[in-house]
């Protein structure tokens, strides 16, 4: 009997990672589901098709952003201090079309500039790193330099490099649910970016205190700047190491189209954006049957709406783009241009760009784990020299074993996402950060 419960035991643990993270991933949507509130139309859902989801997004409407919404008590939480300054959580008004005017004169530069900027940064940072990495590890000081560079104008020391690479890998490992927020690696940047004011070049939006100035400096470009450019940085290498094929064509032909239905195939499979929801300040007519009221919350799913209309959905197909139009096909992986549009769009793919002909010039990049939208694993593959020669079953065992690795991670991981995501949703709704700012301003 023994023996029978043994091999039991031995089976159930060797199967751990076929199937456990998948079913503590669903646990962990349950439980955020009833912890943050029946908070959310889906989008799209029984109410807003696919085909009226553009309609809706970009409706004049659906222009509001954290007051009204428990998922804005979250949203803030992971990206304190100052989420009451950022530019994408600023309700609509004044406030917010100055922000977004002083973000746009930062981000202006012409694609040549932003494509010698990033050369220079490369040739700083000095990629050497070979063997087993993770993408996103990789990718962060590339995007904390760039960073440094619109908002000062300058190089940055590897001190002031290394504040805002720790500030960033916090804000993202918390909103990935794999650490506990670390606020004094948060505080420690905006010290050094209030003392450093003066060197900024650019002039403050009207009203802002230096503390105000420094904390939107510090959540639009070292949090969100450098966060979403290192993962999407991140997936595209996953993308091509998956797929060596098309890896070795674009290495071939870099300043070709094929870039070009790359980035847009990557981001149509791996949006940045998961969830993006708005509160409605007017009732939205959707069609003659469905009328959204003003104050609901419309949750707008990136991921379903670019799978929804293509053929084999899930596979990574870049060739599909040379045909289709980005107008036409659902996606949008900077927003919509009529209401809130992603500030980098203009600029992003070029600095993209840039860091993968970079990339594909100085690795052959190889890897057998998993990919995700959300990469809390943050990447890993294997980089080997371009050119140089390879021992064939070194390859394939740092293959293998970073595929066993992987898997294992996963499970202990979904473990850490659902005990620290749990506890961090609680915290949040018991913090209540932005509920309690738009109750001080009434007040006030």
């Amino acid at each position: 009997m023994w023996i029978v419960c043994s091999v039991a035991v031995l089976l159930l643990l060797v199967s751990l990672p076929y199937w456990l993270p998948a079913r503590v991933t669903a646990l962990r949507m349950w439980l955020f589901a009833r912890i943050n509130g029946p908070d959310g139309i889906p989008v799209p859902g029984p109410l807003v098709s696919v085909e009226e989801y553009r309609a809706v997004y970009a409706h004049p409407a659906a222009d509001g952003r954290s007051k009204g919404a428990a998922l804005s008590d979250l949203f803030w939480y992971w990206l304190s201090p100052g989420a009451h300054l950022h530019q994408e959580h600023l309700e609509p008004g004044p406030r917010y079309d100055e922000v977004a005017r002083t973000t746009r004169r930062i981000l202006a530069m012409r694609h040549a500039d932003t494509a010698d900027l990033m050369a220079k940064i490369l040739d700083r940072v000095a990629w050497r790193e070979t063997g087993l990495v993770r993408l996103r590890d990789l990718a962060m000081p590339v995007w904390a330099e760039y960073a440094h560079e619109l908002v000062f104008g300058r190089p940055c020391t590897p001190g002031a490099r290394d504040l805002i690479v720790a500030h960033a890998t916090d804000v993202v490992d918390a909103l990935k649910c794999t650490r506990l927020r670390h606020m004094d690696r948060r505080d420690a940047l905006t010290r050094y970016v209030v003392a450093h004011l003066a060197q900024c070049p650019h002039p403050r939006p009207d009203g802002f205190t230096d503390l105000e100035f420094a904390l939107y400096l510090q959540g639009v470009f070292f949090t969100t700047t450098v966060v979403q450019m290192s993962d999407a940085t991140a997936h595209l290498g996953m993308a091509l190491a998956a797929h060596p094929d098309v890896q070795e064509r674009l290495a071939a032909e870099p300043d070709g189209p094929l870039m070009g239905y790359v980035l847009e195939e990557t981001m149509r499979l791996y949006p940045l954006f998961g969830i993006a929801h708005r509160i409605t300040g007017a009732d939205i007519r959707v069609n003659a049957r469905t009328t959204i009221p003003a104050g609901s919350v419309l949750c707008f799913s990136y991921p379903e709406y670019h799978r929804a209309g293509f053929p084999s959905p899930d596979a990574f197909r870049p060739e599909r783009w040379a045909t289709l139009s980005t107008r036409d096909a659902h996606h949008i992986p900077f927003g919509i241009t009529a209401n809130r549009p992603c500030p980098a769009r203009g600029v992003a793919p070029t600095a993209l760009r840039a860091v993968l002909r970079r990339m594909l010039h100085t690795w052959e990049l190889a890897t057998s784990a998993g990919h995700t939208r959300s990469l809390p694993s943050r990447g890993p593959v294997l980089l080997s020299p371009r050119g140089a020669p390879v021992s064939a079953w070194r390859r394939r065992g740092a293959l293998t074993w970073l595929r066993v690795r992987d898997r294992w991670e996963d499970v202990w991981r979904s473990v850490v996402q659902l005990v620290l995501g749990t506890y961090m949703v609680r915290d949040a709704r018991r913090q209540a950060l932005c509920r309690r700012h738009f109750a001080s301003t009434v007040r006030g």
